[in-house]
């Protein structure tokens, strides 16, 4: 897959590591903002108990 990607930017290997380098930051911002506060309500972590 990553080889897919670099094998289709634009430019030289500089130019490639920083589209590389800002479509992770893209990809990450979109989970970040996105998909994980969409998802959080289904996800069991707030169901914590603590047994003494």
């Amino acid at each position: 897959m990553y080889t897919w990607i670099w094998r289709h930017l634009p430019g030289g290997t500089a130019v490639k590591a920083l589209l590389s380098l800002v479509l992770i930051a893209a990809v990450s911002a979109l989970l970040l903002f996105v998909v994980f506060p969409h998802v959080e309500p289904y996800l069991p972590f707030a169901d914590v108990t603590v047994v003494d």
